[in-house]
């Protein structure tokens, strides 16, 4: 038996079209739900729901559209897959390590099945968690995923829902969380045909992308339950370990209850009833606390969240670009700042954002933090998608490296990123609708005249777009991309061993920035110390030790990682961690 629910109160009928079947009217319930039950259908059976007796339309919550957004929905038995991780526990929340990673660039395949056999690497090289980027149905096979239509159904040309079971399983038997990004804050203008169904979006509240969704209007509690629902479904039934939310500053509720709220709470009871933690982590501009603390203390409860401050601090240091946010990053304060606190900008003006941005941050736990020096943000919202390791030299990518490994918060790695990967990270679409490829052209030519752009911009809709932004995995074993990986490895089982490293005791953290550039963050812990010194200069600088020698645990020098072998005085981009005893 095979039921069919639907949330439609502006539909006046609606039955469901089933391959080889004649139509069968769904039979109106409380609250503009639609329900019906048909028996012999199996998996993989294609349906469409009809509207008022005119419009085919896929499912609202569809599990998988195998031929694309604007195809009919089929049939998925979710009991179907035998899951074989009841042994896997999850990780807390300070030992998450994330790499997050687009299915489609990540392999030549592009598949979720593909990036099986490079679990076992991540596991050696220190990643806790793969953080994939959204997979919800999309127009065509290329896309970044903001542009999801379908929340319910992982891509079909990934390898559907049956593919993303199968990764997340062979995941959790590496030892590996799978963390999904989700978009709560709009829809893909294509194939999204949630408004002819019910009151999703309204007009009370604009967003870059348009209508904002109705959260809190009057007839909003079947829009919040859609969410909520989709919160809890990719945990019960992907068992998925994590959830990043994109872009909440997007997301507006006046409700007594936040909707991500309800969504966070929705998504740890499925997780408690497999016996492990799940962990939803906000992407904001805010800088805004609340969003980590409980709702008991006027927070949504949140776990962690994105903290861009510290790489932008870190980027502005580096390469001396101002153009866009970047122009708020010219204080040398700013850095050491992020690096100790979590937030530069605690309530100070903001140029950019032309008003005071931030709220203070030193008291929330390092763990409420999730740090990087390269995400897809940061490299694919540049012109050309450049990464962080093709503009600068290899000495100063190692001190950027360093400084996200001894923060007290959480690292987030993009893939590639560990071994220095060349090929870029470029905005890439497969719309089907020219009109809107059009539309998405002129956007990101917009987008970057607020940096100061004049080349060419790569046109999102070519495939040689695309192409050009999978990774290259032969520079992996190549020299100095070899290197640089094992520097990054040291890193991670650093910050896994030493206990004055990792996530916690940042109330413990402390950092300056000296005149000449010189910055020096100590991490202390009852059981051992630690005192990172870094040149953040492209010129040698002058260093005394301390009173006593101290044991150099790490220096980024070494020729074992493409160094050139020298440590005093500080050469350019050096970075020396010592071990500072107890």
């Amino acid at each position: 038996m095979t039921t069919f629910r639907v949330w439609a109160p502006r539909c006046r009928s609606l039955e469901v079209v089933a391959e080889g079947r004649r139509p069968a009217p769904l039979q109106a319930r409380a609250d503009g739900l639609f329900e019906c039950t048909m028996p012999g259908l199996g998996p993989g059976t294609r349906y469409q729901y009809r509207l008022d007796g005119e419009r085919y339309r896929p499912d609202p919550v569809s599990r998988f559209q195998p031929e694309g957004v604007h195809g009919p929905s089929a049939v998925v038995d979710p009991g179907e897959f035998g899951w074989s991780d009841a042994g896997f526990r999850g990780h807390a929340l300070a030992d998450l390590v994330f790499y997050e990673l687009h299915v489609g660039t990540f392999t030549t395949a592009g598949t979720f099945e593909a990036i099986i056999p490079h679990l076992a690497a991540l596991a050696e090289l220190g990643v806790t968690a793969i953080e994939l980027m959204p997979v919800a149905e999309f127009p065509g096979s290329r896309n970044w995923g903001y542009d999801g239509a379908h929340l319910f159904a992982p891509q079909s040309t990934y390898g559907g829902p049956r593919g993303l079971r199968r990764l997340v399983d062979a995941a959790h038997a590496r030892g590996l969380s799978v963390v999904l990004d989700v978009v709560y804050n709009h829809l893909g203008p294509e194939g999204n045909y949630l408004a002819e169904f019910g009151p999703y979006f309204t007009d009370r509240y604009k967003t870059p992308w348009g209508t904002a969704v109705n959260f809190d209007g009057a007839d909003a509690a079947g829009v919040r339950r859609h969410f909520v629902d989709n919160a809890r479904y990719w945990v019960r039934e992907f068992h998925l370990d994590g959830l990043r939310l994109d872009a909440i500053h997007s997301i507006f509720d006046t409700s007594p209850t936040h909707v991500l709220t309800e969504a966070a709470e929705g998504a740890r009871e499925e997780a408690a009833r497999l016996g492990r933690p799940v962990h939803v982590i906000a992407e904001s501009h805010d800088n805004d606390r609340r969003i980590v603390l409980p709702a008991a203390q006027g927070g949504l409860g949140l776990d962690a969240v994105w903290s861009d401050d510290f790489h932008h601090a870190v980027h502005t240091r580096l390469t001396g670009e101002s153009g866009g946010y970047y122009g708020d990053f010219g204080d040398p304060g700013l850095l050491p700042r992020a690096l100790a606190e979590g937030f530069a900008y605690q309530g100070q003006p903001s140029e950019y954002f032309a008003m005071p941005r931030g709220t203070p941050s030193a008291d929330l736990p390092g763990e409420r933090f999730v740090i990087c020096v390269q995400n897809h943000d940061q490299v694919g919202n540049r012109a050309l998608g450049d990464r962080l390791s093709t503009i600068v030299p290899l000495e100063a990518m190692k001190l950027a490296v360093a400084l996200m490994m001894a923060a007290p918060a959480l690292p987030l790695l993009f893939m590639g990123e560990e071994y220095g990967e060349t090929a870029p990270f470029q905005f890439f679409t497969s719309f089907l609708d020219p009109a809107l490829q059009d539309a998405v052209r002129r956007g990101r030519a917009a987008e970057f005249a607020r940096f100061a752009w004049q080349g060419k911009i790569p046109d999102p809709s070519e495939p040689a777009t695309f192409m050009r932004s999978r990774l290259n995995r032969s520079l992996a074993g190549a020299p100095r991309h070899r290197e640089l990986r094992e520097y990054y490895r040291q890193w991670l089982e650093m910050r896994r061993m030493h206990p004055a490293l990792g996530a916690r005791g940042k109330g413990q953290a402390t950092c300056t920035l000296s005149e000449e550039g010189v910055l020096t963050l100590a991490r202390r812990s009852e059981q051992g110390s630690v005192r990172l010194v870094a040149n953040c200069t492209p010129e040698a600088r002058p260093f005394a030790l301390l009173g006593r020698q101290e044991p150099v645990l790490l220096d980024s020098a070494d020729p074992r990682f493409a160094g050139p072998g020298v440590r005093r005085p500080l050469a350019p981009w050096q970075v020396l961690l010592f071990d500072a005893g107890r």
